[in-house]
């Protein structure tokens, strides 16, 4: 956020007061401190004076995929902590050569996906296809035929932990038969829901790449996933006007305006 209060002086990064509690649950990697009210040490004030944001930011984040969502100040607690702690405590992006798990071609595993019906939680396996350019989930995890297949170019995906009650909550929505439909998933690691995240942009960035083949990297990024513009209840009524208002959930997507019986 703008205007940081605190600082890791043992990373060498100022930070805001959100970001301090997710690097003290760190202590191994780093120590936080905060800029008006801790006493600092000469040492650590000149290691602070050496290093800084923007040269932690070089070494941190060398090797950032493209597709890698960085989240803002704006987002969930989730993608903030796996953000911070796949930097420093994972050193994901430390160096170039690093293979990640995002671009592994498949990703397969289970996750909590919210019932349609009763909206009770059930594991389901899902399954990620570079290849094929789907997701696909199972209602058992040794069924032959999947209960879905949705392609990855009509997937947005975006965390919505107040709308499912969890704080790893993800919420995918997608095409089929020409409809928009939304499936609600979560896992108990917060790495392991973002992990699929990113999985899922990168494998949409891979199609995309095919598809539009003199694009450029800037062109196709703002086509992955996406945050809704706005969200919230209003009140409904028929074209004819004659029908009672309804309260129904509208939803802003880019330039698509939707509603939903429920959030």
């Amino acid at each position: 956020a703008p205007g940081p209060t605190w600082g890791s002086c043992s990373v060498g990064v100022f930070i805001c007061l959100d970001c301090s509690g997710i690097h003290r649950n760190i202590p191994e990697i780093s120590k936080v401190k905060s800029l008006r009210l801790s006493h600092w040490e000469d040492h650590e004030i000149q290691f602070m004076a050496e290093n800084g944001n923007e040269l932690m930011k070089q070494k941190y984040e060398a090797a950032v995929p493209i597709y890698y969502y960085k989240p803002t100040f704006k987002d969930c607690q989730v993608l903030k902590e796996q953000w911070i702690r796949a930097k420093y405590e994972r050193k994901e992006f430390f160096e170039s050569w690093k293979s990640f798990t995002y671009e592994a071609g498949v990703r397969d595993g289970m996750l909590m996906k919210r019932g349609r019906d009763n909206g009770q939680f059930l594991n389901r396996r899902f399954i990620l296809s570079e290849r094929d350019g789907t997701l696909k989930y199972f209602t058992k995890y040794d069924a032959k035929e999947p209960k879905l297949v949705i392609k990855v170019d009509t997937i947005n995906a975006t965390f919505q932990p107040e709308k499912i009650g969890n704080p790893n909550g993800l919420q995918i929505t997608f095409l089929k038969d020409y409809s928009t439909r939304n499936i609600f998933v979560y896992h108990e690691s917060g790495k392991e829901i973002v992990d699929w995240f990113n999985s899922i942009r990168a494998v949409q960035l891979h199609y995309l790449k095919v598809a539009f083949p003199g694009a450029t990297d800037a062109e196709l990024i703002p086509k992955l996933t996406r945050n809704f513009l706005k969200e919230g209840f209003m009140e409904k009524t028929g074209p004819r006007q004659t029908e009672g208002y309804k309260k129904r959930w509208f939803t802003l997507d880019h330039r698509r305006l939707m509603y939903f019986k429920d959030p």
